[in-house]
C-alpha cells in the first residue's frame, strides 16, 4: 500500500506558494471571491458563487477527505500574503497508483501569475515522488480553452474526449469532457525538468 494518509495534514510549499489542507477556517479567506467574482466557477460542477454554496463546498470537501475519497488544498500566495484559491487530488486509487487532479480555481487577479504552475509543480512532485503514482489525470470541459491550454503548458498529453458525459449545472446543456494525463515515465524523462525550468528559470 502507498504511504499516504488522508488524516495527515500535508503542507506542500516552495518560496512562492503554500498548499495546506482545506478547513472551515478558509471560509473567510475565500468569501471575497464568492461575493465579487462568482464567474470564476462558470465551468465548475462544484460552485462557490454564493456564501451558501461556499459553505457547502468546504463542508463537502472536508467530508470527502474523511471518507478517503479526495484531498483538497487551500492555496496561499506568499508574495501577496493571502489565500487565492483551491485545488485537490480526487479519484484517488492507491491500489492502482493513479489519481486525478482538479477542481482548481483562483481569484481572477491570480490567474496567469505563476501561482498555478507552482501549485501544479508541488502537486505533481508529491504525487509522483512521494505517493509513487503512475498516472495523474486531468479533465476539462472541451470549451474551457483556458484550462486546457494551462494543462498543455505543464506537459499534459491529450488522451481523448468523453462525449456528452456531463451536464452544465447552469444551462442543463450536455458537455464533452477532454481527458489529459501525465505518466510517471513522462514526469521523469521530461515534464519535471520542463516545469522546473518555467518556475526557476534563473537556475538553468
Amino acid at each position: 500500500m502507498i504511504n499516504f494518509d488522508f488524516n495527515e495534514d500535508y503542507i506542500l510549499e516552495n518560496e512562492f506558494v503554500r498548499l495546506e489542507p482545506l478547513s472551515a477556517k478558509h471560509y473567510e479567506d475565500f468569501l471575497e471571491f464568492t461575493i465579487h467574482e462568482p464567474e470564476i466557477w462558470e465551468y465548475s460542477m462544484v460552485k462557490c458563487d454564493t456564501p451558501e454554496n461556499l459553505n457547502k463546498y468546504i463542508g463537502i470537501a472536508i467530508q470527502k477527505r474523511i471518507n478517503q475519497e479526495e484531498y483538497t488544498f487551500a492555496v496561499f500566495d506568499k508574495k501577496k500574503q493571502k489565500f487565492v484559491g483551491a485545488t485537490r487530488y480526487c479519484d484517488i486509487y492507491l491500489n492502482s497508483n493513479r489519481l486525478q487532479m482538479g477542481y482548481t480555481w483562483y481569484g481572477k487577479a491570480f490567474q496567469g501569475t505563476g501561482v498555478n504552475k507552482n501549485c501544479k509543480w508541488l502537486l505533481l512532485e508529491f504525487a509522483f515522488e512521494k505517493m509513487q503514482m503512475v498516472r495523474v489525470e486531468f479533465r476539462a470541459y472541451s470549451e474551457n480553452l483556458r484550462s486546457i491550454n494551462a494543462l498543455l503548458s505543464i506537459g499534459c498529453s491529450v488522451d481523448g474526449v468523453l462525449r456528452s458525459n456531463a451536464i452544465c449545472p447552469k444551462t442543463g446543456v450536455r458537455r464533452d469532457t477532454m481527458v489529459l494525463s501525465i505518466l510517471n515515465t513522462e514526469w521523469n524523462e521530461s515534464v519535471r525538468e520542463m516545469l522546473y525550468a518555467k518556475i526557476y528559470p534563473m537556475d538553468q
